[in-house]
């Protein structure tokens, strides 16, 4: 069983424009809202692929039977703690004129006092019945830096296989436990890695980092950069895999998180990590196909 992790669920309304103008009424051409979060999104891809994926995360507030209600209705296996603070609204924007996609995210309240506690418990119920872990995205806020490092070792003391798709601290935290992958995009791994660099770090300097990662931590490195290559490295080895566009795109927003998916459910069965690649690629292009966040199913 493959066990998904966010700590920062969303409800996410997508609204599709022929064109927005700035400081004026924009009428909507079609819209749809659905439950999501990083961790979410890719249990939801898993399930679409026939995996057997379970979902753990916080909910509160007054949204919170809706949330589950349309998890039920969507076949996602949900798995939950009470966060005491509501669930956060997420918007998407398409602007169909220009094909731009712009996020606004709301930020969340920091959770109720015992949130934390409830939450490692349910984690250490969960564990035993799983082979993969998978932890994806940011934290509600009062949820302390020692959770997801925590989470990475109890999974590998236990035997599981670790995929990390995080940046910043939490990623930083936890590489000394030794999770299997990590998965940010380029822009978040220059942001954990680089934080003084100005722009993009280049492909050697990158390189030279992830070899020194892979040797150091015993990891495999995943990197989604948009529209470019995807850039990989395992051992001694630091490859690309070209990124393969969706046939029509809709809505990119989620192409990481199905990417992550796939990605997971190829090591899952064994496969290498180059395969493994080309199955994220391919789940991130099916997904960007779709108005929905983090599917590849209509």
């Amino acid at each position: 069983m493959y066990l998904t992790i966010s700590m920062n669920p969303t409800l996410q309304k997508i609204v599709c424009f022929s064109s927005i103008t700035k400081d004026a009424v924009n009428r909507s051409r079609r819209h749809r809202f659905d439950v999501a979060g990083k961790g979410l999104n890719v249990c939801r891809v898993l399930s679409q692929l026939g995996k057997d994926a379970v979902h753990l995360t916080i909910l509160g507030g007054e949204t919170r039977p809706l949330f589950l209600e349309m998890s039920r209705r969507e076949g996602i296996a949900l798995q939950w703690v009470d966060s005491g603070i509501p669930i956060r609204f997420c918007y998407t924007l398409i602007d169909e004129g220009d094909g731009t996609v712009t996020e606004l995210i709301e930020n969340t309240q920091s959770v109720a006092a015992g949130t934390e506690e409830r939450l490692r418990e349910a984690y250490e119920d969960m564990l035993p019945k799983c082979g993969v872990v998978v932890i994806a995205g940011t934290k509600a806020g009062g949820l302390s830096g020692g959770l997801v490092p925590f989470m990475v070792r109890r999974a590998k003391e236990t035997g599981r296989r670790v995929a990390l798709d995080l940046w910043g601290g939490d990623l930083l935290k936890s590489l000394p436990y030794g999770p299997d992958v990590i998965k940010p995009n380029l822009t978040e791994f220059a942001a954990t890695f680089f934080p003084e660099e100005a722009g993009t770090p280049g492909r050697e300097q990158v390189r030279e980092l992830c070899i020194r990662l892979c040797r150091e931590y015993r990891c495999a490195v995943v990197l989604t950069r948009g529209t470019g290559a995807v850039w990989y490295a395992e051992g001694e080895t630091f490859a690309e895999y070209p990124f393969v566009p969706a046939a029509e795109a809709v809505n990119t927003t989620g192409s990481g998180d199905a990417f992550t998916a796939g990605l997971v459910a190829a090591l899952g069965e064994g496969q290498g990590l180059r395969e493994a690649v080309a199955g994220g690629v391919r789940c991130g292009g099916l997904n960007a196909g779709f108005l929905q966040v983090g599917t590849i199913k209509a």
